[in-house]
């Protein structure tokens, strides 16, 4: 499977499938492997950040930078993996887990104001103020019953997020 000029096998499929909680049937599996070999340009088994963003719709994200820290160098199993919370089959908390993956940038398993207000940044760019996206995000937190100080968990975003209706779906084409 670090090879993806081979094939996958059936027991690689299980594996993958075992590996992302049966997130995707074996036929998106091997829907997902095709794409990744079509990504995996140079044929090492891993996809870069080059390779990625050459992707038109992943270069135009606005939060490329941080998902490209969260995929760079991703092998197969780690490509589905990070792919499953966008699965209709993911459960709520994985939804959350890869949420709050996205925001807590440095990886120390908290999140701050400022780290939300960074990914507020990114998603808004220019279109509002500094002092608006502060005051959005203030109120946003008083509501869910925390301060700009609070150092948040990923059980805080399940709390936050848990009844909010979340949707994260792609489908995988299948042929």
């Amino acid at each position: 499977m670090g090879n993806t000029s081979s094939m996958l096998t059936q027991y690689d499929i299980e594996e993958v499938q075992e590996h992302c909680n049966h997130t995707f049937s074996q036929q998106e599996i091997v829907a997902l492997y095709q794409r990744f070999c079509q990504l995996d340009r140079n044929s090492c088994g891993f996809i870069s950040a080059d390779e990625l963003l050459s992707v038109p719709e992943f270069a135009v994200n606005p939060l490329c930078q941080r998902l490209l820290r969260m995929l760079d160098g991703l092998n197969f199993k780690e490509f589905v993996a990070f792919l499953s919370a966008f699965s209709s089959r993911a459960s709520l908390q994985q939804k959350v887990e890869f949420i709050f993956k996205v925001y807590d940038s440095d990886g120390n398993g908290k999140v701050t104001f400022n780290d939300m207000l960074d990914v507020l940044r990114d998603l808004t760019g220019q279109f509002i103020s500094e002092q608006q996206r502060e005051q959005v995000l203030t109120h946003v937190l008083e509501e869910a019953g925390y301060k700009k100080d609070s150092l948040l968990v990923p059980s805080d975003f399940m709390k936050i997020l848990g009844n909010s209706g979340l949707k994260m779906e792609v489908e995988v084409p299948v042929d």
